[in-house]
């Protein structure tokens, strides 16, 4: 079993900043990458950040230059930050990560967090 427990939503006014944070542990041989998705009201879930055991980042385009995902990889753990918030960023944060079982099947596999509520609001 693996858990995904995220933590760091909340409410912010629009210019503010949030420090998103989630940690996986459990049945873990090594994290291929870790993310964040979100799911704005009435809309699709979409991707915001990623980052690979490498270092390598990709970020959506409304995430870059406002928003940095960096990770502890000796911890599994991703953190998004956040910053010039606005109000269509208002959305449910998804954790996600892609890793490899340390008993079971073999290959990667992808797991989600429960979410995490951010709403940007004067």
């Amino acid at each position: 079993q693996v858990d995904l427990v995220e933590s760091g939503g909340g409410l912010v006014q629009p210019g503010g900043s949030l420090r998103l944070s989630c940690a996986a542990s459990g049945n873990i041989e090594s994290v291929n990458a870790m993310g964040w998705y979100r799911q704005p009201p009435g809309s699709e879930r979409e991707l915001v950040a990623v980052i690979t055991s490498y270092g390598d980042t990709h970020y959506a385009d409304f995430a870059k230059g406002r928003f940095t995902i960096s990770s502890i990889s000796d911890k599994n753990t991703v953190n998004l930050q956040m910053n010039n918030l606005k109000t269509e960023d208002t959305a449910v944060y998804y954790c996600t990560t892609s890793l490899r079982l340390l008993v079971g099947a073999g290959g990667l596999h992808d797991y989600w967090g429960q979410g995490t509520q951010v709403t940007v609001s004067s």
